[in-house]
Parts: C-alpha cells; structure tokens; sequence
C-alpha cells in the first residue's frame, strides 16, 4: 500500500487528478519529495497529453489507482539540484517522459532498455520506491533523477517538443529498431493522429517513402501538403488498397481503437513488418495465414530508453522536428479529453501548465 504523501513528503505541489473513472479532472493538492543526491528539480511549464492519459483516467486498461494525475509529456526549467547531479544545473531546460525509475540491474536496463524493465516506475500510476504513488505533468513541479531527465536543445521549444517525450520516441523507436529508417523504403503510417504525424516526420527526415493510411478522406491534403507524406491512402477504399496490396516494407501502426489488421497486412510486402504502437482497450483479431503468406511479421514497441530518447530529441531539433499542437489552458483540460475521445485535435493538446495552473498557496 502505498504511504502518505504527506506524511513522506514536505514538498507541497498541486495539479488536476481524477478521482473516479468518469475521468473529469479537478485541482488536487499533493506533496513531491526534497531533492535527493542525484535528483533534478524542475519547474513544469507545459505538458502534453497523450491518448494513453485518456484511457488511464477512465480506468479503460484496468490499472488505474485513483487519484490519477496524468502527463508524462512534461517539459520545464530546472529549480534545484542534488549534490551528486552532474548532467544538469539550476536554469537549464528539461523534459521527463513515461519512465522515471528503472531497476538498473537487468538486462534491458544494461542495454539502454529501461522501458522494458521488469521494475519500471512510470511517471504517474505507479508506486515509486519510497512507496509513494507517482503523479505527473499536470502539475506545477516535477522531482526526477537525473538519469531519467531529458537534456533539451536550445533550438527545440518547449510547447511544441513536449509531445516527442512519448509521441515522438514511441514512433522512432520503431523505425529505428526494424530497418524501417533507410532511405528509399516504403513505410506505411496508420492513422494520423499525434503519433502518426510525428511518424511522417520523422520517416520523412530518414528519406523514407511514406504513406499514409487513413479512413478519413478529408485528412489527405494535409498529410501530403502539410506534413510531406508521398502518398494517401484511404483503407475503406477497395480501388485504393488493391493498387496499393503488397508495396509497402513497413507500417507503423498508430491507431489506438480496435480495427481489423488483415487490410495493413494485405499491404506489406515480402518480410514486410507491421509494427503496432497504439493501445487499444479490447484485443485485436490476428488471422495467422495472411502472415504466414509472405514471412510478415507483427510486432509492438513501446517507448524508448534513455539513451533513445536522447537521441530522438537531438536529432528532432537538428531537422526542426516539433508535433503540431494546441496550446490550451489547464481549466480546458477536461474539454481537451472530450475532443480527444472524437478525434478531434490536430494534432496534439498541450497544456500550457506554467501560465494557467494556478496554485492555491
């Protein structure tokens, strides 16, 4: 069970939590930890929201613990560090993501995998090792080791590079890990959301060919002309998906509601890899012999470690890579969640936490 906050904590802190599985978020006081030895402390000036905040404030993936306080997109200022912290100093700028504690020890922590570590701490939801329940980004100060801050490039923004925190290492990871990143490839983007704009992005700066697949006709104009995607290809089009059957290396598929794959499996070339990143709530059917017609594999990944992510945000702003967003007040946040749950946001929230998050002390 997880030990008072207030009781542990002297550090007060205020953010927005959810309380039950309606999801609604209202203000919540809480308490951080003192900075130890090798923590950073930052002031949170924005944060993003991600999908996978939806599903957790609603308790859709069955691991909720109430209060929820969301955001691990979360960029800011440093304010204090530890006596023993030699990456950063009071004044830089910084970003946390999803991982704020790995056990250091196994083998995926030894190669720079802290994301699959067996004792991975998340940000928000998760039980730290003081006992204390993690809570993140929609709040006003953040406490992390250093080994789990990310250094940010003085070109990068804050607002717009928050979401490449989880967005955008969620789809580098990928395409790095499968060979998806040469020049020249065919890559597949599934939805057009805030990971898979990032994945255009991103794929677009490897000198990949990409596509996007979409069921929304209207998205195509700005997939190619705004985003530079190659090609639009709407998937409840039959005309469309027999031209495009077996051309494609890859497709990383972002979507995070249920939807059939045998159609992106149908567009995979021989080897052909499609790698999913999206989290829907129920399970997803998965025919075997469309697969077994052509060596296809599919596969999933999530995140990155901390050496990657590192490397994603350094590259980002050497090719001027941000997410496309809407800046918003905290008070909208609930409104943000409605929106998301529609579709409706091109192409990610963030919350502007340092000019609307008012304190009470």
């Amino acid at each position: 069970m997880a030990k008072s906050q207030e009781v542990e904590h002297p550090v007060k802190a205020f953010g927005w939590a959810a309380r039950d599985t309606s999801g609604v978020l209202s203000p919540f006081k809480f308490t951080r930890r003192t900075t130890g030895d090798h923590d950073v402390t930052f002031k949170v000036l924005y944060c993003g929201i991600c999908h996978s905040d939806l599903h957790m404030v609603k308790n859709e993936w069955g691991v909720t613990q109430y209060p929820v306080l969301p955001g691990h997109e979360l960029v800011g200022i440093v304010t204090a560090i530890g006596s023993k912290v030699q990456k950063f100093k009071v004044g830089d700028k910084v970003g946390v993501g999803t991982i704020v504690e790995s056990c250091r020890s196994c083998d995926n922590c030894a190669n720079n995998l802290e994301n699959y570590c067996p004792k991975l701490i998340q940000t928000y939801n998760s039980v730290d090792n003081d006992g204390a329940t993690t809570y993140g980004g929609y709040s006003d100060i953040m406490v992390a080791n250093e080994h789990f801050v990310v250094q940010w490039p003085e070109n990068m923004p804050l607002d717009a590079g928050a979401p490449l925190l989880c967005a955008g290492i969620t789809v580098y990871s990928p395409l790095k890990y499968f060979g998806l990143d040469k020049p020249g490839m065919h890559l597949g983007v599934a939805g057009l959301g805030g990971l898979g704009h990032l994945a255009v992005k991103f794929a677009k700066a490897f000198g990949v060919k990409v596509t996007v697949i979409s069921t929304s006709p209207s998205k195509k104009e700005e997939a190619i002309k705004q985003l530079g995607a190659d090609s639009f290809l709407v998937i409840r089009d039959p005309d469309e998906m027999q031209a495009a059957m077996g051309t494609m290396d890859g497709i990383i598929d972002t979507i995070s509601a249920v939807h059939p794959l045998v159609p992106l499996i149908g567009l995979l070339k021989t080897h052909g890899k499609l790698v999913m990143v999206g989290g829907p709530e129920k399970p997803l059917e998965l025919p075997v012999f469309p697969l077994l017609m052509g060596r296809k594999l599919v596969a999933g990944s999530i995140i990155g470690g901390m050496k990657e992510t590192q490397e994603m945000i350094d590259l980002a702003a050497k090719h001027n890579i941000t997410a496309n967003i809407e800046l918003i007040p905290m008070d909208y946040v609930n409104t943000a969640m409605e929106r998301l749950v529609k579709g409706d946001v091109r192409y990610r929230f963030v919350v502007d936490i340092g000019n609307t998050l008012n304190a009470p002390f």
